[in-house]
């Protein structure tokens, strides 16, 4: 049975005012549409019998030795440059190469320990020929993604991951819309599926990202904190009067009570000080001005981790904990100059 997705026609009435303004945004919402309904229609597939087939083509990519190789022409090539660069970044070694330039020499870069991955929305593209048959020559895995189990790529693969017939959001239902965006969708599927396969974790993400806002919120606090005597710290019973120093010193706005064992207590922030403004402040004993119990965080955190910390609980600064110990403190300013956005 073929999957056909579920398509919402849009109605607008223009005005006189906006009514140009008003046709473009209702064909640009149809578009959107019909692309939400073709989506529905792979996740019913992939709920139903596109799944068996899902589950062997994440099996058998697991078992590759090698590198998934992925190879498309046209909207379905450009679709596939996205894929295996997803696949790279997420701990499965993927690379692209166009079917042309395999038929002159760059099927040289695929091994019979690879598994080739091709993209066709028809499934008969003559460019494949070459690849499907050098797969069969030389008993290279292929994985197929086709609308078109019973075409020429179809017949050829060794797994087929049949995408429902869906209709293109083109008024025409021929510029690749929303099968493009279905294969984009299914590729995604298969990068997430085996990346929990893997055990793929945010660290190992870390080193394949070393670049850009990603590897800035995967940075660890113990890498952008102030530590040692950078720390603004005092201890149970210190006046006020050298607390205000020791802020002022620091220029975080903060400074952290210890106990006598040297474990954080308490922080004296500048809303503290506000609320205990008089006359006597000054001789006044740190606890009782401190806020006790403070928010913390582990060294090992991520730096996104303690951005997202900072802006659900309204603080510009947290201590560094390890074993309750004070080791460090991360300002805002610091996640900030380090791209964390």
């Amino acid at each position: 049975m073929v999957a056909r997705a579920q398509e919402t026609v849009v109605e607008f009435e223009p005005d006189a005012a906006g009514g140009q303004a008003a046709e473009i945004c209702a064909a640009g919402l149809q578009s959107i549409e019909i692309g939400m309904g073709a989506m529905r229609a792979l996740g019913a597939a992939l709920g139903g019998e596109l799944g068996p087939a899902f589950a062997a083509a994440v099996e058998r990519l697991i078992e590759t030795e090698g590198r998934v190789i992925v190879c498309g022409v046209g909207k379905s090539g450009h679709i596939g440059r996205k894929i295996a660069a997803t696949l790279a970044s997420t701990g499965t070694p993927a690379f692209f190469v166009h079917p042309t330039e395999a038929s002159h020499g760059d099927l040289g870069m695929i091994t019979p320990e690879d598994t080739i991955l091709a993209l066709s929305w028809s499934g008969e593209t003559a460019e494949l020929g070459d690849l499907t048959n050098f797969s069969r020559r030389f008993s290279i895995p292929l994985i197929a993604i086709t609308s078109r189990a019973d075409s020429s790529l179809g017949r050829a693969a060794d797994v087929v991951l049949a995408l429902p017939r869906v209709r293109e959001s083109c008024p025409h239902d021929l510029a690749p819309t929303s099968s493009s965006l279905i294969q984009l969708a299914l590729g995604d599927a298969l990068a997430v599926a085996l990346l929990r396969q893997r055990g793929f974790t945010s660290s190992r993400f870390k080193i394949l990202h070393p670049g850009g806002t990603l590897a800035a919120r995967l940075k660890t606090v113990r890498q952008l904190m102030h530590a040692g005597a950078a720390m603004p710290v005092v201890a149970r019973g210190t006046p006020m009067s050298e607390v205000l120093v020791r802020i002022a010193e620091h220029r975080f706005g903060c400074a952290g009570v210890l106990d006598e064992a040297g474990a954080i207590v308490g922080i004296v922030t500048d809303g503290d000080l506000r609320r205990h403004m008089g006359p006597a402040l000054l001789a006044t004993p740190v606890e009782q001005v401190m806020t006790a119990r403070p928010v913390t965080i582990e060294p090992d955190s991520l730096a996104g981790s303690a951005l997202e910390l900072m802006n659900r609980k309204r603080i510009t600064a947290v201590f560094v904990v390890d074993g309750g110990r004070p080791v460090g403190l991360i300002h805002v300013h610091d996640l900030l100059t380090a791209g964390v956005v």
